[in-house]
C-alpha cells in the first residue's frame, strides 16, 4: 500500500508513548506532527514518527538505519535494532506489536474528535456508496475519508489519522477477510452511523456459514447511533434485529419488497438512466441516477437511505443524483506523445490523493524532468491561503521542475519561486496554449477536480494508438509479488525476470515498480533490454541472461551482469576485461542440469574453479541452474536429481571462492514445489503475472486485453464473414466489428468459433477468420451497441483459456500481444 506521510495534530511524543502503552527513554520529548509506515514516502523531519510494522512480506525494522541517515530521529519498534548508524537524539518507543500499536494510536488520535463517523460494510459497494455519500454531500460540510479503497488492517487506522480540526464529518469503510478482524476496526472507527452494504460470497471460505460472517461484519456497528441497510437481504435482517450489539441503535430499513422505512415502488432504467421512485414517511420521492446495472441502483439506494435518516434529503441533494460519477478509482500510467509519460489521476484532487499521485510521479525515473498539472482544490474546508501552502510544500519536496495551475484559486494563492510555473483561468485556455505543445521526454501527472474536465487533457498528451490497449493491473502484480515472498524465507533473495518486455507486460514500466517493492535482482534476456532499463533509471542489479559476445562493452558500460555459460564466453569476457575495465567484474554461473541449453555441464566444476583463477577479473556473483519441469509433478524426480546435482557441483566451486555466493535453481513453479531447494535466491518469472499450476486462488490476473466495437451490422443466413468465405452463417445474426486482428497478437487459430469475447458479461463467439487488424464477433444474443467495451482476456476469460484452445503455453499468449496495442498501468 503506498502512502504519504500523515499530517496530524501535534503530540507530544510521551503521550503518543502511554497511548500506545510503549516503553523506553525519550531523550527528546519533542511535538510529532508527521506518522508514516512506509519508509519509501517519507519527508525527512525531526517531527516524523516511523511506526516499523513486521508483515508476513516485510518487515519495516529493516529500514531504520536508511531512515535514521534521512534525518528521521523517532520510531515505534518492537525490537531496537543492533548495529545503528547513529544513536544521537534518537527516540525509540519500544511495544510489543507494532501494527498493533499503530491501530492503537489511530484509535486514540480519532478519540479527540466528537463528530459523526459513518462506517460502511458489507461484501460489495463499500468504495462507490462511501465516494457517492462524499459527491452528494460535498460543499455542504467538511469531509474526511479512506482514499481510495484503503479499508484493511493497516488501511483504517491510515485512513483515521486523517482527521483534522477542521471536518464535520468521516466515512470510512471497513474490509475483513477473516473471524476476529473487524472489532480490531471497531475500536478505531467507533461509527456512530454504520451501513452494510450487502453480503456475498466474498472471503467465505474464511468462514464456518454466511450467518458468521454477517455476525463478524455487524460488530463494526457496536454502540451505533443508527444503523442502515436493505431488509431484502434477510439474513442481515435478522442477524441485525437479533444481535444484542445493536439494541440501542435506530433501524433505518430499505427495500424494494414493502415493509420498511423507505419502500422502492419503482425503477425504470432507460438507456444511460434510472429513475428510482420510493415512499418515505408517506411522501412520494423520486432521483434520477446517470446508471443502469443492478449494482449502482442498489447503491445509490443505500445513499438515499442515509440521507433520508439524517434529515439532509434536499432538492439540492436531488439534482446530484444526477451527476453521480463513476467511480474507476484507479490512477493510469500510459505512453504520451512527444516520448512523454503520462499519468492521469483526474479521479478527484484533494491533499491526500494528491499526495499518493505524486509519490508515483516520483518514481518516472525514465524522465528527468517531472511536471505536475493541477486544477484548484475544491470544497476541502481549510482557508484558501493555507490550502495552497501546504500543496507548496508537497510540490517543493516532491522533486518537480515544473507546475501548470488551473482555476482562478490556484492562480491566486499559489506561491513558490523554486519551480516553473504557468497558470490559466481554465481547461480550454490551457488547451489553447503553446504550453500543452511544448513537453518532451517529461513525466507529467494529471490531478485535477471533476469539473475541469481534465480528460480532455489527458486525450491530448497520450499517445495516440488504437483503442486496443493491454491493461495491466499492479496491485494484483504486487498482490502476486507478495504470494512468493511468503513462500521463501525472509533471508532468501528475489530475482525477477523481466525478458521479453516482461512477458509482454511492459519495460521500465514493471521494472521501476519492482524496484519500489525492493526485490534484489532483475533478469533479463538480452544486453539491449537491460541497457533500456538503465536508460529508464532503474538501478537494481540485472541480470543478463544470453548475453552475445558482441555486446559485452555496452554490459560493462551499462553495468550489467552477464551469465557465463562456457569456457569461451568466460574467455572472451575476460579479454574485454583486460583490454578496457581492468578491474574485477561480477558474473553468473550457469549449470545445466537437465535442460540443455545454455550452461557448463556438472561435471565441469574443477574446470570452472582453475578458469576462476586464471581469470582474474572474473568474480561470481552466482552460481544457477535451471529446472526443466519444475510445476509437472510426473517429472518431480527429476527435479530432485536437478536440485541434488547443482548442489554438488555448486558446493565445489563454493568452497574455491572467497567471497560469498548466491545459488539459484527455482523458478516461480519450483518455489511452489520445492521449497526446500531455495538455497539464498529464487528466480520469479510467469508466477509473477499471475500464472501458475497450484493455488491459483491466491494469484490474481495481472493483464487484460481490451478493445471495443467499431461497427455492428447484421447479416442474413448463409451469408459468410471474413475472408476464405469460412464463417457461414446458420441464421440471420448480428455482427460486432473489432478493431484488433493477429498483428495485434490475436492468435489466427482462435477464428471460426474456437476462440470468444466478452461484451456486457456475455460470451460472444469469434466468427470468420481473424484479419490482420480486425475480427467479427457473432453478438446476436447481446445486448449491445457501437463502441461497448470488449475483454479479449482477463479475468472473465483466462490467459490459460486461451492457450489451451490454440495449443500453446500462456507465456505465447502474453509475449504475442504487439508493441502498438498500447499498454496502461492501473494502481
Amino acid at each position: 500500500m503506498d502512502f504519504l506521510i500523515l499530517y496530524l495534530m501535534q503530540y507530544k511524543l510521551s503521550d503518543i508513548a502511554k497511548a500506545i502503552n510503549g516503553q523506553g527513554t525519550l531523550k527528546n520529548n519533542i511535538d510529532i506532527s508527521h506518522a508514516f509506515i512506509d519508509s519509501r514516502s517519507i519527508l525527512p523531519s525531526n517531527n516524523c514518527l516511523f511506526f516499523a510494522i513486521s508483515g508476513k512480506n516485510n518487515d519495516g525494522h529493516r529500514y531504520v538505519n536508511e531512515l535514521i541517515n534521512k534525518g528521521v530521529h523517532n520510531f515505534v519498534v518492537e525490537k531496537i535494532p543492533t548495529n545503528l548508524v547513529s544513536s544521537e537524539n534518537i527516540n525509540f518507543i519500544v511495544v510489543e506489536n507494532s501494527l498493533l500499536a499503530f491501530q492503537q494510536f489511530a484509535a486514540w488520535h480519532r478519540s479527540q474528535f466528537v463528530i459523526p463517523i459513518v462506517g460502511i460494510t458489507g461484501s460489495n459497494g463499500k468504495t462507490i456508496i462511501k465516494e457517492w455519500l462524499f459527491y452528494v454531500l460535498d460543499g455542504i460540510k467538511s469531509i474526511v475519508r479512506n482514499p481510495k479503497s484503503y479499508n484493511s488492517q493497516v488501511g483504517v487506522p491510515l485512513s483515521v489519522i486523517l482527521l483534522e480540526s477542521n471536518h464535520e464529518i468521516g466515512f470510512f469503510e471497513a474490509g475483513i477477510s477473516m473471524p476476529g478482524e473487524m472489532q480490531k476496526l471497531q475500536n478505531i472507527l467507533k461509527p456512530t452511523v454504520g451501513i452494510f452494504t450487502n453480503i456475498g460470497d466474498a472471503h467465505q471460505e474464511n468462514f464456518e456459514n454466511k450467518e458468521q460472517k454477517i455476525a463478524e461484519k455487524l460488530k463494526l456497528f457496536a454502540g451505533a447511533d443508527l444503523l442502515i441497510y436493505s431488509a431484502d437481504y434477510k439474513q442481515i435482517d435478522l442477524l441485525a434485529q437479533s444481535n444484542n450489539l445493536q439494541q440501542n441503535a435506530r433501524i433505518f430499513k430499505w427495500s424494494v419488497n414493502g415493509n420498511a422505512d423507505l419502500n422502492i415502488t419503482r425503477i425504470i432504467s432507460e438507456q444511460n438512466s434510472t429513475q428510482i421512485t420510493g415512499n418515505y414517511q408517506l411522501n412520494k420521492l423520486n432521483i434520477n441516477i446517470p446508471f443502469t446495472d443492478k449494482a449502482s441502483i442498489e447503491n445509490a439506494i443505500h445513499v438515499l437511505a442515509f440521507f433520508l435518516a439524517n434529515n439532509l434529503f434536499s432538492e439540492e441533494a436531488a439534482r446530484k443524483f444526477e451527476s453521480l460519477p463513476s467511480i474507476g478509482m484507479r490512477l493510469e500510467l500510459m505512453q504520451g506523445i512527444n516520448n512523454n509519460s503520462v499519468i492521469n489521476d483526474s479521479y478527484n484532487s484533494d491533499l491526500n490523493s494528491i499526495k499518493i499521485a505524486l509519490d508515483v510521479l516520483k518514481r518516472q525515473t525514465q524522465h528527468s524532468k517531472k511536471c505536475l498539472i493541477i486544477s484548484d482544490i475544491l470544497q476541502s474546508g481549510e482557508a484558501d491561503l493555507q490550502l495552497y501552502a501546504q500543496l507548496a510544500t508537497l510540490v517543493k519536496t516532491s522533486g518537480i521542475h515544473k507546475m501548470i495551475g488551473i482555476g482562478k484559486r490556484i492562480s491566486h494563492y499559489f506561491s513558490d519561486n523554486s519551480i516553473d510555473t504557468k497558470f490559466f483561468r481554465n481547461t480550454n485556455e490551457f488547451l489553447e496554449s503553446k504550453t500543452i505543445r511544448e513537453f518532451e521526454n517529461e513525466a507529467i501527472l494529471i490531478k485535477g477536480a471533476r469539473e475541469f474536465e481534465f480528460e480532455k487533457i489527458s486525450d491530448f498528451l497520450q499517445q495516440k494508438t488504437h483503442r486496443t490497449v493491454l491493461e495491466i493491473n499492479l496491485e494484483a502484480l504486487e498482490n502476486n509479488l507478495n504470494y512468493f515472498r511468503s513462500l521463501v524465507k525472509p533471508q532468501t533473495k528475489i530475482l525477477v525476470m523481466v525478458k521479453a518486455f516482461s512477458y509482454g507486460s511492459g519495460s521500465h514500466e514493471i521494472a521501476q515498480f519492482l524496484e519500489h517493492q525492493r526485490v534484489d535482482y532483475l533478469g533479463v534476456a538480452f544486453t539491449d533490454e537491460g541497457v533500456a532499463l538503465r536508460k529508464a533509471g532503474v538501478n537494481l542489479p540485472i541480470i543478463v541472461m544470453n548475453p552475445e559476445e558482441g555486446s559485452f562493452q555496452n554490459i560493462i558500460n551499462y553495468q550489467l551482469e552477464p551469465e557465463i555459460f562456457s569456457f569461451r564466453s568466460m574467455e572472451k569476457f575476460q579479454k574485454v576485461l583486460e583490454q578496457n575495465y581492468r578491474n574485477v567484474y561480477p558474473v553468473h554461473i550457469k549449470i545445466d542440469t537437465g535442460m540443455k541449453r545454455l550452461g557448463f555441464n556438472v561435471e565441469d566444476a574443477d574446470k570452472i574453479i582453475e578458469a576462476l583463477e586464471q581469470f582474474k577479473y572474473l568474480v561470481p556473483r552466482s552460481i544457477f541452474s535451471h529446472l526443466v519441469a519444475s510445476d509437472e509433478p510426473e517429472h518431480k524426480e527429476f527435479s530432485l536429481r536437478q536440485i541434488e546435482e547443482f548442489r554438488k557441483a555448486s558446493d565445489k566451486i563454493i568452497a574455491h571462492c572467497k567471497k560469498p555466493i548466491l545459488r539459484h535453481i527455482l523458478n516461480s513453479g519450483g518455489i511452489e514445489h520445492f521449497p526446500l531447494a531455495q538455497f539464498n535466491m529464487v528466480r520469479l518469472g510467469i508466477g509473477l503475472y499471475g500464472i501458475s499450476t497450484k493455488n491459483t486462488d491466491k494469484l490474481q490476473n495481472i493483464s487484460t486485453l481490451k478493445s471495443h466495437i467499431s461497427q455492428i451490422r447484421w447479416v442474413k443466413k448463409e451469408e459468410t464473414i471474413g475472408y476464405g468465405r469460412k464463417g457461414i452463417l446458420k441464421r440471420d445474426s448480428k455482427i460486432a466489428i473489432l478493431p484488433i486482428g493477429y498483428a495485434d497478437g490475436l492468435d489466427r487459430k482462435l477464428s471460426n468459433q474456437v476462440g470468444r469475447v466478452i461484451i456486457n458479461g456475455k460470451s460472444a463467439p469469434i466468427v470468420g477468420n481473424i484479419c490482420m487488424d480486425m475480427c467479427m464477433v457473432d453478438i446476436t444474443d447481446i445486448e449491445a451497441i457501437e463502441g461497448d467495451e470488449v475483454i479479449i482476456f482477463g479475468q472473465e476469460i483466462p490467459i490459460t483459456e486461451l492457450a489451451k484452445k490454440i495449443g500453446t503455453i500462456p507465456y505465447e499468449i502474453l509475449t504475442s500481444v504487439s508493441q502498438r496495442v498500447k499498454r496502461v498501468y492501473v494502481h
